[in-house]
């Protein structure tokens, strides 16, 4: 089975849209001590920090397939923000709470798509087709 990369910044991206598109504010659960993370450690609370993302509320947002990065206040000092997609625990609207809430997730190896840990090996003997060298 081919691995594919993380649908993590998919959703993520579709639930912005949709919380931007209901007219609410659309706030992300960050963990704040994965590697990456840039954010200001004075809001940091065990481990982490919700930040808002409404546009109304940040500039220079850019959501691409690495990450969130924005410049945001915080204390009334602006403040450069990057939290890579694995370091996002989920999405949700401030208004009433609906979003997704997403499992932990390794921090991939660069250049390379994440593959989930628990896929089956494949051996000798299980019936599908393989390659072997014979000499």
């Amino acid at each position: 089975m081919m691995a594919m990369t993380s649908n993590r910044p998919y959703l993520i991206r579709a639930f912005f849209d949709w919380i931007v598109d209901n007219d609410c504010t659309p706030h992300i659960s960050v963990n704040a001590l994965a590697d990456e993370v840039k954010v200001p450690q004075s809001y940091v609370s065990e481990g982490q920090i919700v930040l808002n993302i409404a546009p109304r509320a940040v500039m220079g947002f850019d959501i691409n397939n690495e990450g969130i990065s924005f410049s945001g206040r915080f204390g009334g000092v602006p403040t450069n923000i990057y939290v890579p997609f694995y370091a996002v625990m989920g999405i949700y609207a401030q208004e009433n709470g609906q979003g997704m809430v997403f499992p932990p997730e390794e921090t991939p190896p660069p250049g390379t798509p994440a593959a989930p840990s628990d896929s089956p090996r494949r051996s000798e003997g299980d019936g599908k087709p393989g390659l072997r060298i014979v000499k």
